[in-house]
């Protein structure tokens, strides 16, 4: 499957006065989930999204599969494995750090991209060409957006699409961020309240809200409010049950179907 360009697709859902597309939506969700896999289950899950060329980089426990075909390059990052150390260990240093591009992100977040990113750079000179789309979830979201401001200063990045991402960096960072980005929130994520404001951590991007019966909608923040309301009334586990990615990989299905 090719990547279409906003005016190609039957399905999309408006933000204001912008539009994304959803069958780029639902690609890059998948994206994000098949992130979770090694090298050769990745290879056989990019080959079946329509790409034909796919590389996975894994150093110090931080991965990213880079996959690409004629037209375009996806570069799709893992989330937080519960039982990675180094996973953890990132997600806790929050401490914020001077960033490539000016202003400060979480210095784990940072540590993480930096481990995978001579890599990425040798993968990307070869496909300076095509369109370039970015992906992650949960820790893999973070390390998406701070490796999209890196990229912006080389190459014409298409789309970043995050899934239940933290807050990355400060407000004079967000400026200098530029690139296009859908940030998917699926009603309590409790992943995207951290680190917490107080931090000045901001987070960066269009917010796409999956509301607590799973459709991607358009609400003022006090519908949002009573929505995050109804969701806490279901369980207490319902922001960690929110943060899973199948449930933003349907939502994004359920939005293309609809």
């Amino acid at each position: 499957m090719i990547l279409l360009e906003p005016g190609f697709c039957p399905g999309f859902f408006y933000l204001g006065d912008q539009m994304a597309n959803i069958e780029q939506s639902h690609i890059m969700a998948k994206f994000a989930l098949l992130a979770y896999q090694d090298g050769k289950e990745g290879k056989k899950g990019a080959s079946k999204l329509g790409f034909t060329g796919h590389k996975f980089i894994d150093n110090d426990g931080a991965q990213v599969h880079v996959a690409w075909n004629d037209e375009s390059v996806v570069v799709a990052f893992r989330g937080t494995e519960p039982t990675s150390f180094n996973d953890v260990k990132a997600d806790l240093n929050a401490w914020p750090d001077k960033a490539m591009v000016g202003g400060r992100v979480h210095n784990g977040f940072q540590t993480e991209v930096d481990n995978v990113w001579p890599e990425i750079e040798k993968v990307m000179k070869r496909q300076t060409k095509k369109k370039i789309y970015v992906c992650g979830h949960s820790l893999g979201g973070a390390m998406a957006t701070i490796a999209a401001s890196r990229m912006e200063m080389s190459y014409k990045i298409q789309c970043l699409y995050t899934f239940g991402s933290p807050r990355v960096g400060n407000r004079t960072w967000l400026k200098n961020c530029k690139f296009e980005h859908y940030r998917f929130v699926n009603n309590n994520d409790l992943v995207t309240r951290v680190p917490p404001a107080f931090m000045l951590y901001k987070h960066h991007g269009t917010l796409v809200y999956i509301n607590h019966y799973g459709n991607i909608r358009k609400m003022t923040s006090w519908q949002r409010i009573k929505d995050k309301f109804r969701g806490y009334m279901s369980g207490l586990l319902d922001g960690m049950k929110d943060h899973s990615m199948p449930n933003y990989v349907a939502a994004t299905e359920k939005a293309y179907d609809d």
